[in-house]
């Protein structure tokens, strides 16, 4: 077994999107690749989950009622919490230089471009 699919077996990535759509897409492309995935259709529904806590990468939309994905991450970031996070979004522009952030790709994403950011986040610090 190779690191990568050992990361990839022990790894949560949580989607929080308010799309049905994007989650499902986004779900099955994730568990097709070996990640271990949970869905969110709102960022007050990742953090009830007490989701934060077992995260290893979060994708976000931006742009969500109730809470935008910009102030989950700096929620996220108030709990001491450092997820390393992607944004999807259709306003790419809004979480350009946001701290902290791996990557904000548009709507829709390059998978490709989405698993090579995935493996970035996931990748141990030295």
């Amino acid at each position: 077994m190779t690191q990568a699919t050992q990361i990839r077996n022990t790894r949560i990535i949580a989607v929080v999107d308010d799309d049905e759509s994007v989650r499902t897409a986004l779900d099955s492309l994730l568990r097709s690749s070996g990640y271990k995935v949970r869905t969110y259709c709102s960022a007050i529904e990742f953090l009830d989950a007490k989701a934060p806590a077992s995260t290893h990468c979060l994708i976000s939309d931006i742009q969500m009622p109730g809470m935008s994905g910009l102030e989950l991450h700096e929620q996220l970031g108030a709990m001491g919490l450092r997820i390393p996070t992607i944004f999807i979004t259709a306003y790419p522009d809004l979480g350009a230089h946001t701290p902290g952030l791996v990557a904000c790709l548009p709507k829709p994403c390059d998978t490709d471009e989405l698993l090579e950011c995935i493996e970035t986040a996931l990748r141990p610090a030295h």
